[in-house]
């Protein structure tokens, strides 16, 4: 066999072999929302939802199973005629505060919002306090008996003829 034969060959078997392999990685494609009206509530509440295995995307943005998962449980709440905000009880009573993007201020709640305020307002007052330390510790306080006698020790050195 030619090496042209040969690379023919071989690229009409990596042909089928990928055309064979591709189609077992495919997955099932979401069935699509058939009233318009769903599909605008669904789209406008899953921004507002976290992706709690992705964490940095919303249930919108994420391609993870449970995105997918709480997509179709939206979409049966809705069309079983439930609320946004009862759809929204429902994962935060099955989910916790977490999976919204904005969890509301209350009691367990209060750290995330004020956490990092709090935080930074101590960072602040340590930084002030340790500069004010440092800027102490830099300036020695020579008493009038400190400096009188180093004035008569450089006196001395100019008298012989010294120099620093």
């Amino acid at each position: 066999m030619s090496a042209a034969k040969r690379q023919l060959f071989m690229a009409t078997m990596l042909l089928g072999l990928v055309s064979f392999v591709l189609p077992l990685h495919a997955k099932e494609a979401a069935p699509m929302i058939s009233d318009p009206e769903i599909a605008s509530r669904m789209a406008a509440m899953t921004l507002k939802l976290r992706c709690l295995v992705c964490q940095g995307q919303s249930v919108a943005d994420s391609h993870s199973d449970f995105s997918n998962d709480i997509r179709r449980e939206i979409q049966k709440l809705m069309s079983a005629g439930k609320t946004d905000a009862e759809v929204i009880d429902f994962l935060v009573q099955r989910y916790g505060d977490f999976i919204l993007y904005e969890p509301p201020v209350k009691g367990v709640t209060m750290m995330l919002w004020f956490g990092p305020f709090i935080l930074l307002i101590v960072a602040v007052i340590v930084l002030i306090t340790v500069l004010k330390r440092r800027i102490r510790s830099r300036e020695p306080e020579l008493s009038a008996e400190d400096i009188a006698r180093a004035e008569q020790l450089l006196s001395e050195d100019r008298s012989k003829g010294k120099t620093l």
